[in-house]
């Protein structure tokens, strides 16, 4: 886009109306967005694929853009103006639909999901992720001593209906520095998981300070979980600030690795991600970026 979005000093209309004061900040994961739901009658993980309009509209809408118009005022023919999406999509749950049909949201676009099939090659950074015949994903999560981070498997029927984050060798850069082209890393991080103990006050100033100025702020954005559900998103991108960086808050803190595969009725394939967790099991390591299979 030919455009910067960059954070004024005043609070929007919708974080205030999201009683923003009195959210929880988290963590902004830098991932691609999950979505864990039932496909076939069985819990699946979903990729997040946004169904986007065709060469001919996006011109359209980007010609009544540029002449300064409310987007909201532009009307799309759905059923002519998209490209195709697979059988199995599914648009995202806070989509708005008129006759039946979802409708794109400011961007043009329309947010939704795929099913991740076992093996699929599209999909494989997703799908390494997750063990459909053990029902569990591997995720990424707080560990129950303060200050130290946990990889473990997480029964998918725990996690139906969440978004998570999947990061990785594979997956924006990789920020995080997790595994190697050799041996690729990829796990799940459910949204909201890494809460902020000491935020900064909800003024440019203070955020700007924080994200500069203290190791907690060594992350990608910041993300208000509001209580009406509201998501309000902060991105260093907004403030003029650089990501990804050299040493982030999320390789900061140890982690340890609680894996016991005997709880599980199935043989992990030898190339997995689950078997080589399942042989760390109980071992620490300094940070992510030190996990080492062999």
């Amino acid at each position: 886009q030919p455009f910067k979005v960059l954070a004024t000093e005043t609070l929007t209309g919708k974080a205030l109306e999201a009683d923003i004061y009195n959210a929880i900040p988290t963590e902004k994961v830098d991932g691609t967005c999950c979505y864990v739901t039932t496909y076939k009658g069985q819990p699946c993980l979903w990729a997040r694929l946004d169904r986007k309009p065709n060469k001919q509209a996006e011109k359209r809408f980007k010609r009544f853009l540029y002449s300064l118009e409310d987007c909201k005022e532009f009307v799309w023919n759905v059923e002519e103006d998209f490209k195709p999406v697979p059988d199995t999509w599914i648009p995202a749950k806070d989509i708005d639909f008129s006759n039946g049909n979802p409708l794109p949201d400011e961007n043009g676009h329309m947010p939704g999901w795929v099913p991740v099939e076992k093996n699929s090659k599209q999909y494989c950074w997703h799908s390494s992720v997750v063990n459909y015949e053990a029902e569990i994903a591997l995720v990424l999560k707080h560990h129950a001593d303060p200050g130290l981070l946990e990889i473990s498997p997480v029964p998918l029927s725990e996690i139906l209906e969440q978004t998570l984050e999947l990061i990785g060798t594979n997956i924006n850069a990789n920020p995080y520095g997790l595994g190697s082209k050799k041996q690729p890393v990829h796990l799940l991080v459910p949204h909201g998981a890494f809460e902020i103990k000491n935020p900064p006050t909800l003024t440019q100033n203070d955020i700007l300070s924080w994200f500069e100025g203290c190791n907690e702020g060594k992350v990608e954005g910041i993300v208000w979980h509001c209580h009406d559900g509201c998501l309000i998103k902060l991105h260093r991108h907004h403030l003029g600030l650089q990501w990804p960086l050299a040493e982030t808050y999320l390789n900061s803190q140890p982690v340890v690795i609680a894996f016991n595969r005997t709880k599980y009725d199935c043989d992990f394939e030898p190339k997995s991600l689950f078997h080589h967790f399942s042989n760390l099991d109980g071992q620490r390591f300094d940070t992510l970026k030190d996990i080492k299979f062999d």
